[in-house]
């Protein structure tokens, strides 16, 4: 897949920022490379805490990737089950008891985790949040700029209807910071377009219901455009279900929703990479291997649009990958497995 220009830029930034500049100490052991064997090797955890959903799942792969890319590890542990503060400290204690020597960790609190991630730290694991930040000093802090994301897919739709209208407004699941966040950069951009309205509802970043409701709400009332935060390619099907007039719709690099601007929709690409989770482990790696790494990695997201892109789309799309996968399959500085092993989803000695 062709790379992204701008996201390289920016990621070689950071990386080259990330050497110099002195970041939080994690206590971890030294990282083993890949001539050294096997007990000198790393044994890492993965804590999430949205089983079943694409995205995470992806997230997954891409930390077993570069996990195998790396060399450097020899076991990666999951756990991945639904719930909240609480269960997720559960599975924490329970991935230190298991010796793990890193933790990535998709927090479902920002402060409410701190506890057991010093605990860790306290034992020499080297911490990574990644998708969402906490606010403990002892991690290690990797997301995308969620607050960027929605300011920028608001702008965008905003000038591709003129800027006013009425713009149904499809959020993620309340309370849940990137939702917070993304809400915060949406605010942001409708400060310089008081023309457009906002009918909000709630899709649980749930594909199916998302297209539930857009049908619901189409066949009750023609909008102008659709912002949503993650269910865009149903939305599109959905429309055309209902009836409506096409109009601009707003979402991430899920496959079929590339595919569905190649052939014609109308939409903006805000990426969204599911694969920071690998950049999270490359972190995590150098960290743990002794060097001073920046707390706080965020990538901003880069907008695509067909009149505009229509190259770069193209050359996002995946033949025979589902629906929901996103599209993003590298990014320079911080990812070094293949396509074809975030495909196959396998870890060391998988």
């Amino acid at each position: 897949m062709k790379k992204s220009r701008a996201l390289g830029v920016l990621i070689g930034g950071l990386v080259l920022t990330s050497l110099a500049a002195a970041g939080c100490s994690s206590g971890g052991g030294t990282a083993a490379s890949a001539g050294d064997g096997e007990d000198s090797q790393l044994v890492v955890g993965i804590s999430n805490t949205l089983a079943g959903n694409g995205w995470r799942e992806e997230m997954i792969c891409s930390i077993k990737a570069e996990a195998l890319a790396s060399g450097q590890v020899s076991k990666v542990i999951t756990i991945s089950k639904n719930g909240g503060p609480t269960e997720q400290i559960q599975d924490l204690q329970n991935l230190v008891s298991q010796g793990v020597d890193v933790l990535i960790v998709n927090p479902s609190d920002p402060e409410k985790l701190n506890s057991i991630i010093a605990e860790a730290n306290a034992q020499g694991i080297t911490v990574v949040a990644v998708d969402s930040a906490v606010t403990a000093p002892e991690a290690h802090v990797v997301t995308n700029d969620q607050v960027a994301w929605g300011e920028l897919e608001m702008r965008k739709l905003a000038e591709m209807i003129g800027g006013e209208g009425d713009v149904l407004y499809m959020r993620g699941i309340q309370g849940v910071q990137a939702d917070i966040d993304r809400d915060t950069g949406v605010k942001a951009a409708l400060e310089d377009y008081p023309g457009i309205k906002l009918k909000e509802v709630w899709t649980g970043w749930d594909y199916t219901k998302g297209g539930e409701i857009a049908v619901q709400e189409f066949s009750a009332k023609q909008y102008d455009a659709v912002w949503t935060s993650g269910v865009e390619y149903t939305v599109v099907n959905a429309l055309k279900t209902a009836g409506a007039d096409a109009v601009p719709v707003g979402g991430q690099e899920s496959n079929e929703f590339v595919k569905q601007l190649t052939e014609g929709a109308q939409g903006v690409i805000v990426t969204n990479p599911a694969i920071i989770g690998g950049a999270a482990l490359n972190v995590a790696l150098r960290v743990a291997g002794g060097e001073d790494v920046e707390r706080d990695v965020k990538l901003t997201p880069e907008v695509f649009t067909p009149d505009e892109n229509a190259e770069e789309i193209a050359n996002l799309y995946i033949p025979g990958q589902d629906p929901t996968f996103i599209t993003t399959t590298e990014l320079d500085g911080l990812t070094s497995f293949t396509k074809d092993q975030l495909l196959a989803c396998k870890g060391p000695g998988e």
